[in-house]
């Protein structure tokens, strides 16, 4: 069975709530994500596994693009399972990512 992920959908699973605001901007990211339905319903896991770490999958304020952060303040172990785990997940679903210069944050570009 194949799970269709609709922008409400997604809004919901990453918590946010749904307005004309966050409907246009999700619908702009899944627009803008290569083969964004390849890996989207994988991003609902990611993120559940994620919150552990003080970690989400979150919409992108800059940039039409998810992304991924990892609150900066984290010891060094929680920082190294982050990277290991976006790393593994990335190479699992062939996804493209683009991570930001000093900071835990990567962007979800779609798949390669």
């Amino acid at each position: 069975m194949q799970i269709e992920v609709s922008p409400e959908v997604l809004l919901s699973q990453l918590g946010y709530s749904k307005s004309d605001t966050s409907l246009k901007q999700a619908e702009e990211v899944m627009s803008q994500t290569k083969d964004f339905n390849k890996f989207s319903k994988h991003l609902i896991s990611l993120n559940d596994h994620l919150k552990k770490m003080n970690a989400y999958v979150a919409l992108s304020n800059s940039t039409s693009y998810l992304k991924i952060k990892c609150d900066e303040n984290d010891a060094d172990e929680i920082l190294e399972e982050f990277h290991e785990e976006v790393s593994h997940w990335a190479k699992k679903y062939n996804v493209n990512l683009k991570k930001l210069e000093g900071k835990e944050v990567y962007y979800i570009l779609g798949t390669e």
